[in-house]
């Protein structure tokens, strides 16, 4: 369900690349048949290929095994990706919660800025057309 092929299973950790690293991580925590899962940048580090992927396996895990998932992410293509709901912080606050079309219909100041800058508008238009 994680991703990991068969012939991971005798490779030591210094044999498998960061992202099956992190597929085991994600493999041993649903192991436990938990209802919420916490995952803190888990695209960090990945190639966008690996990336989206990720997102993908992420996405059919909440869905197929009813997760709740806490994501912490600077990664705006994963936002528009898969979070159902948001909270912006910035300088220790929440300076904005809610659905990503919420939160950009009256984004000010660093908010609007984090959003519609080149990333930003990459990732929504990645995730209009994807």
């Amino acid at each position: 369900m994680a991703g990991l092929g068969p012939d991971a299973h005798h490779k030591r950790p210094s044999q498998i690349s960061g992202g099956m690293r992190k597929r085991a991580s994600v493999a041993r925590a649903i192991a436990l048949d938990p209802e919420l899962l916490f995952l803190d940048e888990p695209t960090a580090g990945l190639d966008p290929i690996s990336a989206e992927k990720f997102d993908r396996m992420t996405e059919e895990l909440a869905r197929s095994l009813g997760l709740t998932v806490f994501l912490v992410t600077h990664d705006l293509d994963t936002l528009h990706a898969i979070c159902d709901r948001v909270a912006v912080l910035y300088e220790g606050k929440v300076a904005a919660i809610g659905t990503i079309p919420e939160i950009t219909a009256d984004a000010k100041g660093w908010v609007k800025e984090y959003f519609s800058g080149p990333r930003g508008r990459a990732a929504k238009a990645g995730a209009a057309g994807g």
